[in-house]
């Protein structure tokens, strides 16, 4: 059905224009009843989406701010890989100041998701120590030396609190206002180790100098792999450094 499925959500729906949205999905603002929203048109599967509209929805509820789901005319939270979420205003991080903020915030998403079940079809890094594919990550595309190379670094945090996490906190996903920070496009969240988050400009996180070090080590790793093989992705495997 695709974009046909906007009909679900009534009769007063109607996209507006294209988005950035990645390789992975077609993302646009449309118009639900007048006001402004966000459509993301994907290939996920049912329990995918599940997880993701019913972190956000939990999130929502507890305060945090981010894009919740639009339930169609018949309450559900997605249809055909299409959810409408709601808009959410503000622009990126500028200062150090806000990413202290932006720190915190995903401080807070990280309590509020400790135990929560994994992804369906995830891997954390942990388990891709032994593990070769989750969902977006396929080790068997990279080179053996870089797998190791990632291995190793991810090896570092075994041990280390685990949580959701939002996986790509860059400034393109961040929504900063005077009175809050909001995290939107949630595709790569999942289970993990909650540092991988915690990785910012300025060190915001206040992590010390050997741990940042580490973790800095597993993040890039993280994006090496999840994006292979594109420029991006072999830049930040260029980061990982050599087994000694």
């Amino acid at each position: 059905m695709g974009w046909d499925a906007l009909q679900l959500w009534g009769d007063e729906v109607e996209r507006v224009e294209r988005l950035s949205g990645g390789v992975a999905n077609d993302v646009w603002s449309v118009r639900i009843g007048g006001e402004l929203a966000v459509g993301r048109q994907g290939r996920r599967s049912d329990a995918d989406l599940g997880w993701e509209a019913g972190l956000l929805q939990h999130l929502g509820r507890n305060g945090l701010a981010v894009p919740v789901p639009i339930p169609t005319r018949d309450g559900r939270l997605f249809a055909d890989g299409l959810m409408l979420m709601s808009y959410v205003e503000g622009g990126p991080p500028e200062t150090e100041a806000d990413w202290r903020r932006v720190a915190e915030t995903l401080r807070r998403l990280h309590r509020l998701t400790t135990g929560w079940p994994q992804r369906s079809g995830w891997k954390a890094s942990g388990e891709l120590i032994v593990a070769t594919h989750g969902t977006r990550i396929n080790l068997d595309a990279m080179p053996a030396e870089g797998v190791a190379r990632c291995r190793a670094a991810w090896a570092r945090l075994i041990g280390r609190p685990t949580s959701v996490v939002h996986g790509d906190p860059n400034p393109r996903n961040i929504r900063v206002t005077a009175e809050r920070v909001a995290l939107i496009d949630w595709d790569e969240s999942h289970v993990d180790v909650s540092d991988l988050d915690l990785v910012l400009p300025h060190n915001a996180a206040g992590l010390d100098a050997a741990f940042h070090d580490i973790a800095a080590q597993a993040s890039a790793a993280w994006e090496a792999a999840v994006c292979w093989d594109d420029d991006y992705s072999k830049r930040r495997l260029a980061e990982v450094r050599p087994l000694r």
